[in-house]
């Protein structure tokens, strides 16, 4: 009788011991020709298979080499070794696929039982999953997705596709990348010289979008509370660890909220997430824990991180985010030793400069000493679609700070007054008849909203310890880089 296939993280529970099964997956060692360590990407943990060799033909122990691809049949029994409670009496061993192991030979695994730096896990990312890193990091993605979902979900909220061929700019950037079917050896010009974008496939200028939150906005005024997760596009060219040319968003628009309402929202969305990947992948995050916590002893001690992982997400689930505003936050930082002593790179002069990465930390991890909302930015260094003050200087924006990461959430209370969001639009050179249709928003039963951008992969970057997003995204897009 055929046994059906159990997966390892279900028989490493024990649950089936003195029982035959059957499991499939790569392997990744195979020690002394005897132990087959075997993963199939359910979990961390491998199973290791222990063969009998008068029952398994020498030919086929030939062929099995890391990275090969089994399915070993056997009996579930107590392990007699360290490092795993039980293990597979191996009866039956079926290849699926070999695995070329000598690296003196052309076309050879890659991935040998050593240690790979990231940097050479990149140039191979199209295998990279099969590492213990990239499979932690990877559940917990997933995990993460599914508790954004939830947590909406869970809430009344209406999951929104917005469009990721847009004719807007959201943000006013201008960084997007094009989408055009007019051939590139022969762009047809308009009488001025313009290219005549009426013959292309949409009869007008369009790009890949920056942000759903236009879009979204309207969904708000329909629903209520909407959120959206998709794909999203900039033409940056920057070429750190922290930028992706494409990478994922989710952004909430909730109609009757006001800036306050977002805040709280924000912050019990990011701590529902955070606790669920804890609660949910607990051997991912402690291997990444571990991890991290190797990488630190190779640093100057001045370097290091003061906090390990996982006591920098029970940092943000044990603490009530403090919040200030961003005049009071600008004298804190004008006022520090940091800034005093000229440790920053970019020094506090003051009120009205853009804050950066350094100055968001300072705040978390030196001043307050638990995750930071600042608010009500200064109007000239923030979006057109941001509500104005009663000051006539500042908007009411918010921004959420994490230890490690700085600004991790970004967002706002709406202009939903008409006059002051076409005011703010002419300011801002901000096309007013191509937006018709988002004004209109506000013609026709205008009223208080709010929303927030969650940048997905600093999500996930936060979670895992990860230091470059090209590493907690399955295959990353950046300048001079698009394979797969």
């Amino acid at each position: 009788m055929k046994i059906m296939r159990t997966k390892i993280k279900d028989v490493l529970k024990g649950d089936l011991i003195n029982q035959s099964v059957n499991i499939k997956g790569w392997v990744r060692t195979f020690r002394n020709s005897s132990f087959i360590a075997m993963n199939d990407g359910s979990c961390i943990n491998n199973i290791q298979a222990v063969v009998n060799y008068e029952q398994i033909n020498p030919e086929t122990l030939k062929r099995i080499t890391p990275g090969a691809c089994l399915s070993v049949t056997g009996k579930l029994i107590a392990s007699q070794g360290k490092g795993q409670s039980v293990e597979i009496a191996v009866e039956h061993i079926e290849i699926y696929g070999d695995a070329e192991s000598d690296v003196t030979k052309p076309n050879s695994y890659p991935l040998q039982p050593k240690a790979h730096s990231l940097e050479y896990l990149r140039e191979i990312a199209h295998l990279r999953f099969r590492t213990n890193t990239f499979g932690a990091v990877f559940r917990v993605r997933h995990t993460l997705a599914y508790a954004i979902h939830k947590f909406f979900n869970d809430k009344g909220f209406v999951y929104l596709h917005t469009p990721i061929i847009t004719s807007s700019d959201a943000e006013g950037a201008g960084e997007m990348f094009r989408v055009t079917t007019l051939d590139m050896k022969n762009v047809p010009l308009t009488d001025s010289g313009d290219i005549d974008y009426k013959q292309d496939f949409f009869g007008k200028s369009t790009n890949l979008t920056v942000s759903g939150q236009l879009e979204g906005e309207l969904g708000a005024m329909a629903f209520s509370d909407i959120y959206t997760f998709g794909p999203t596009f900039r033409a940056e060219n920057s070429n750190t660890a922290r930028h992706l040319a494409e990478f994922w968003m989710i952004e909430p628009e909730m109609a009757f909220y006001d800036l306050n309402d977002n805040m709280a929202l924000a912050e019990q969305m990011l701590k529902y997430v955070i606790s669920y990947a804890l609660e949910h992948n607990k051997a991912d995050i402690e291997f990444l824990s571990q991890r991290l916590l190797d990488e630190e002893k190779q640093k100057p001690q001045n370097e290091r991180s003061e906090l390990s992982l996982i006591e920098k997400l029970d940092f943000c689930l044990k603490n009530d985010f403090a919040r200030i505003t961003y005049t009071e936050a600008i004298e804190i930082l004008r006022e520090s030793n940091h800034n005093k002593k000229k440790k920053f790179q970019y020094l506090i002069d003051g009120w009205g400069a853009d804050l950066q990465s350094e100055h968001e930390r300072y705040l978390v991890e030196k001043h307050f000493k638990k995750p930071v909302i600042l608010t009500n930015y200064p109007k000239d260094i923030k979006s057109f679609y941001m509500r104005m003050n009663d000051d006539g200087k500042t908007v009411a924006a918010m921004d959420i700070l994490f230890p490690g990461i700085g600004e991790i959430i970004g967002g706002s209370q709406r202009e939903e007054r008409l006059e002051k969001l076409e005011s703010r639009m002419k300011e801002m050179h901000i096309p007013i008849e191509e937006m018709s249709w988002y004004l209109d928003t506000r013609r026709f039963g205008t009223c208080p909203h709010a929303g927030f951008g969650l940048g997905f992969e600093r999500l996930v970057l936060f979670v895992t310890g990860m230091t470059n997003i090209r590493d907690v995204i399955a295959f990353p897009r950046t300048p001079n880089n698009c394979e797969f």
